[in-house]
């Protein structure tokens, strides 16, 4: 396939302005029609809303098995970030193309594209899958409701190669990301009378206490030989919110917080000593006061990590296409692991640096979707033969 095609679908891309909070219905519309005209079967699914949705389309024989290459459509905001540049105006200049979602990841989907119109389907020895989601910015969404789909119809692809930024460096590892907001429910009074109320903000404070004797327990459990830097599991609180003034016994107050855990294991044991200590600490003593006092869990996401494995085909197929020396992991999360829960071998490759993601005048470098090109030409001519 040709550069300049990879570009000129990429302009396209950046148009559709499919910030997460945001439809992104057009933009799948626009993938799928590009896909169906090539001869792929194509199947959509759509929240709940009916306002966000997937694509996931196959080229060539109908069997089991195959490779997916995979991205998601939905950008975060640009809002209170000084651009010099219209965001969803694709703008080229001095060897790098700007917009919002360039390299983070549009720029991939571009080239898969671009790769797709290349090949000659009636040549592919095993089906060439392609996989566009929604909302992976906010948790992953999309992605959870492809792989629950995917199972449901018995659709286990061999080797996925998702195209997160990575400089074209083949990625085999990285942390999960598990993201909640606690909520507490107590009984407001006036301060002199303390036992007399609830107070939804000692209580988060004590939930917050228990989170960070946790945090030191995840360290012990650091697995021998971790490739992670920390090794461990983290645990971060990102807000602490409560109470309206000093003489208040606060009503309602709020707690948002974060694992990256690097084994499932960990999650499982974050998760079960903190209900644990809701049910049989916690919750007893506030309803002891007041019976409808609460502790709520709101879950953000809950995105499995990629875990390095001895055996993976996507790692070693991806190494030989693009000539890689060696494999890395990255602190950032992706799809891949729950692709990796399906049955699935993973990896994530893809151009641009994470670096320039999230920031106002984002870019991906024209010789690293170059780069994305040739590995995928060289795919091609795996599938041909």
């Amino acid at each position: 396939m040709t550069l300049q095609r990879s570009i000129d679908i990429l302009a396209d891309l950046i148009g559709f302005e499919t910030v997460s909070v945001d439809s992104n219905l057009e933009i799948i519309s626009y993938l799928t029609k590009r896909l169906e005209t090539l001869g792929a079967r194509c199947i959509e699914t759509r929240d709940e809303t009916g306002k966000k949705a997937n694509v996931f389309a196959t080229l060539g024989p109908d069997m089991p098995g195959g490779i997916l290459l995979s991205g998601h459509t939905d950008v975060v905001p640009v809002a209170d970030q000084d651009w010099t540049t219209d965001p969803f105006q694709m703008v080229e200049n001095g060897g790098k193309l700007f917009g919002r979602g360039t390299c983070d990841m549009k720029g991939f989907i571009a080239a898969t594209l671009a790769f797709a119109e290349t090949l000659d389907v009636s040549k592919l020895t095993q089906p060439l899958h392609f996989a566009f989601t929604y909302d992976e910015e906010t948790g992953c969404l999309g992605g959870q409701h492809l792989v629950r789909d995917l199972s449901d119809r018995g659709i286990v692809p061999d080797i996925a190669i998702i195209g997160e930024p990575t400089e074209m460096r083949v990625i085999e590892g990285h942390k999960g990301c598990y993201e909640y907001t606690t909520r507490f429910v107590g009984l407001e009074g006036h301060s002199s009378a303390p036992d007399d109320g609830v107070n939804a903000a000692e209580y988060a404070a004590r939930y917050v206490g228990k989170l960070l004797e946790l945090r030191h327990a995840l360290q012990a459990r650091a697995p021998k030989g971790s490739v992670f830097e920390p090794p461990w599991t983290t645990l971060n609180i990102g807000f602490f919110n409560g109470g309206v003034a000093h003489n208040v016994i606060a009503s309602k107050a709020e707690v948002g917080w974060e694992m990256r855990p690097v084994q499932a294991s960990d999650a499982d044991f974050v998760k079960k000593s903190m209900s644990d200590y809701v049910t049989q600490t916690l919750l007893p003593a506030m309803q002891a006061v007041h019976n409808d006092a609460d502790i709520i869990q709101d879950i953000t996401a809950e995105v499995a990590g990629l875990e390095p494995m001895d055996d993976n085909a996507a790692r070693d197929l991806v190494a030989e296409l693009t000539g890689a020396n060696g494999t890395g992991v990255v602190a950032f999360a992706t799809e891949a692991g729950l692709f990796q829960q399906l049955g699935v071998h993973a990896i994530v490759c893809g151009p641009g640096s994470i670096a320039q993601a999230h920031k106002a005048d984002e870019f991906l470098e024209i010789e690293q979707l170059d780069l994305c090109r040739r590995m995928l030409d060289r795919l091609g001519q795996r599938l041909t033969r």
